[in-house]
């Protein structure tokens, strides 16, 4: 089988379809990625066909990005909508392009992220099978709100209803470009509402999102799909002489969430450094180490799953990778939601007891240190082992690509 993959959005929507490509491919079968330009490295690294979709995510999230207010501000659906569509609307016709070249001939196409809407298309233009991948769970229900909500506990009938409102939202902002691009690419009449009923995979852990009952047949939580630590990766000796001179220490970063006040930041993580031992990995923040108080040891990029059963809580912001990872190493956590799914993932671990919450538009440094030794309590960190060794057997790239080779993805109905 060939099956092309295609995502536009951070790491944290990229790593997850190379651990899919990956494992395919060590199955014998042939995989394509397509990306943004952050995801190349990671994929030349690991043997995987990538192509490049134009566009710079990390400048997205800079100040006069797209995004670039959400980081102050906090998650607001519309305007979130609203730059993911300004995003998406500048590249909808050459990431078409680019996947038809790719794709085409493929035996299936599974569509992910900012180029979900693309990848329908570029499906249903060629005639492929598709198959959408998500890290957090879209198909309407009754048993939650969308995750871009962040909002309290909604009746059933509220939920369903707020999924269905989502969907008119997201087309009524991506549906136009789109069409256009269609028309312009497969010479495709207009479409008037969106794809439904097609089949989704979830990386997502059963243990931390339990499947709902209302979902249809084609739709499954298969458990988060993470890539290994790189072949040949060694820790640097610094970071073990840290790791071994004192108690477990806090870890602290927010991944790919450029356009962070670095100011606030620096003053949360000096007060949390000055009663505890701190990790601290910049990420896309773009913070001078020079800039953080003293005994505070930067990383640099380090496999979150080496590195987290090492520490004794985890501050981070959200990400679905990110949140399994933690909950995987058993350890608590404080998450720090900024936008989109954060949210959703920050009520779970909350409501499972495995972490304490400190929405990023009210960060400061008393309000941290108060949520580090919130999570740092006894019955939270009892609850973090449980809830690890509770996700200890999942498989989530196994059993994913076991649907992908037997056949899950189907051609659209229309």
């Amino acid at each position: 089988m060939h099956i092309t993959f295609l995502t536009y959005g951070t790491d944290g929507d990229t790593r997850p379809l190379l651990a899919l490509a990956r494992a395919v491919i060590a199955r014998g079968h042939a995989a394509h990625v397509l990306a943004d330009v952050a995801g190349a490295p990671h994929a030349q690294a690991l043997g995987i066909p990538f192509t490049v979709l134009p566009g710079d995510m990390r400048a997205a999230f800079l100040p006069g990005g797209a995004f670039g207010a959400l980081m102050k501000d906090g998650a607001d659906m519309t305007r979130l909508m609203r730059a993911c569509a300004a995003l998406a609307r500048d590249h909808t016709r050459p990431w078409m392009e680019a996947a038809c070249a790719v794709a085409q001939g493929s035996d299936a196409l599974v569509y992910s992220g900012l180029a979900g809407f693309v990848g329908l298309a570029v499906a249903e233009g060629l005639g492929i099978p598709c198959i959408g991948a998500a890290m957090w769970p879209m198909t309407p229900t009754r048993a939650f709100a969308p995750p871009f909500l962040p909002m309290y506990r909604l009746p059933g009938w509220a939920n369903l209803l707020a999924h269905r409102a989502f969907e008119r939202l997201a087309w009524s902002m991506f549906g136009p470009e789109l069409n256009r691009a269609r028309k312009q690419v497969f010479g495709a009449a207009p479409r008037r509402r969106p794809w439904r009923d097609v089949p989704m995979l979830y990386g997502c852990s059963p243990t931390l999102l339990a499947r709902p009952a209302d979902w249809p047949a084609g739709v499954d939580i298969t458990g988060a799909w993470a890539l290994p630590a790189g072949q040949g990766w060694q820790p640097p000796q610094a970071l073990l002489d840290f790791l071994g001179a004192g108690p477990a220490p806090v870890y602290i970063g927010f991944g790919s969430m450029a356009g962070i006040d670095q100011a606030t930041l620096i003053d949360a993580v000096d007060a949390v450094a000055a009663g505890r031992r701190v990790l601290f990995h910049p990420g896309w923040s773009g913070i001078d180490p020079a800039r953080l108080p003293p005994g505070v040891f930067v990383l640099g990029d380090t496999p979150h799953d080496w590195l987290f059963p090492r520490t004794a809580l985890v501050v981070h912001h959200g990400g679905a990778g990110t949140s399994h990872a933690v909950a995987r190493a058993g350890v608590p956590s404080v998450v720090v939601p900024f936008a989109g799914d954060q949210f959703f993932w920050a009520r779970r671990m909350a409501e499972r007891g495995i972490a304490a919450t400190c929405p990023a538009a009210r960060l400061d440094g008393a309000r941290l240190v108060q949520a580090v030794a919130a999570a740092s309590a006894p019955g939270m960190c009892a609850a973090a082992r449980r809830t690890a060794q509770a996700m200890l057997h999942e498989d989530g790239v196994r059993r994913a690509v076991d649907r992908l080779l037997g056949g899950a993805a189907r051609r659209l109905d229309g």
